[in-house]
């Protein structure tokens, strides 16, 4: 069988360089990288990531923990996962789920944690032993990876005001987390900076809930009036609720939701929203992650993506 140094000799390069084309791909140029692929390739050469795991003591395993109920998440999820896998596959780490409910987090190189709330900082993620990375914004100093939310409401905010609309009322989740709080935090700003009455309304995330809630607003009001969700799904609720009432979108109730992922795309019509790109966000996790594995811990800070708006038919014609 070939070995790594029968790989460097004939790639002409050093056991070490082969190592890092192995391990770390992206540390090394495409030429060389192409040169001792080719040079594996012509020796049929198959690392041993098992014997490597062992030699550095590691599982050659990722976790996802997350810390929310999926009920209400699901799409958003399935692109999260998507992102990490193709990320760790790379590296040659597999990925496992799991959930609050878990008994234990058993052997792993290290952590991707979303979902979390104000109480999951000391009992859960403290504990941690391992590396981790949070998906989501925290004020905890924790490294992470988040879209823009202050930034995404607000353009979503000036977007129906460009419509000519100055009736917005804020439809958000009602949970007192970063996330949620940066998105009223945009509405809220932009606003104040037209001079205009903040409406925060907040519930759960249900897109039922939200149809409720908006069926009482639009029997009692005769003027246009926007809605701007922070989630898809209680944008679909909105619609619904106008549909429910015969009230033409977007002429006299337009709506924007926040995500981007799955839901605005089945919606009739098609709702306009703030998109995040989760699959690059998810890959960019597991990528911070393996790199504080490697870096024995120390701190990657954070990565923070600049939201889209994806203008469609709830809001312009």
């Amino acid at each position: 069988m070939a070995t790594l140094s029968d790989v460097a000799r004939r790639a002409m390069v050093s056991k070490m360089t082969v190592s890092r084309v192995i391990n770390h791909p992206e540390q090394v140029s495409p030429e060389l990288r192409q040169l001792v692929y080719n040079s594996m390739k012509a020796l049929n050469y198959v690392p041993n990531y098992v014997a490597q795991a062992l030699v550095h003591h590691r599982t050659q395993v990722i976790k996802l923990l997350i810390l929310e109920e999926m009920d209400t998440t699901e799409p958003y999820y399935m692109n999260l996962l998507a992102g990490i896998a193709v990320e760790l596959d790379q590296r040659h780490y597999s990925l496992q789920l799991v959930t609050r409910s878990s008994h234990t987090i058993c052997r792993c190189d290290g952590l991707i944690v979303t979902g979390m709330r104000e109480d999951d900082y000391e009992s859960i993620i403290s504990r941690l032993e391992q590396p981790v990375i949070l998906f989501g914004e925290n004020m905890k100093g924790y490294d992470y990876v988040d879209v823009d939310n202050k930034k995404g409401m607000k353009i979503t905010t000036e977007h129906v005001m460009a419509q000519g609309c100055s009736n917005i009322l804020f439809y958000g989740i009602d949970i007192e987390e970063p996330f949620m709080l940066s998105r009223i935090a945009g509405y809220e700003e932009t606003m104040k900076g037209k001079k205009l009455l903040p409406q925060i309304n907040l519930m759960k995330n249900s897109s039922h809930i939200a149809q409720f809630e908006a069926e009482k607003v639009l029997k009692k009001i005769s003027e246009r009036v926007a809605f701007v969700c922070a989630s898809d799904r209680l944008g679909i609720g909105v619609v619904h609720a106008a549909q429910r009432l015969g009230m033409a979108i977007p002429d006299q109730v337009m709506i924007t939701g926040f995500d981007g992922v799955f839901l605005d795309r089945i919606a009739q019509p098609k709702l306009t929203t703030v998109r995040q790109p989760i699959v690059e966000m998810g890959k960019t996790c597991a990528k911070l992650l393996l790199d504080k594995i490697d870096q024995d811990g120390r701190s990657q800070g954070i990565c923070v993506y600049k939201p889209e708006l994806v203008i469609r038919n709830t809001t312009v014609h």
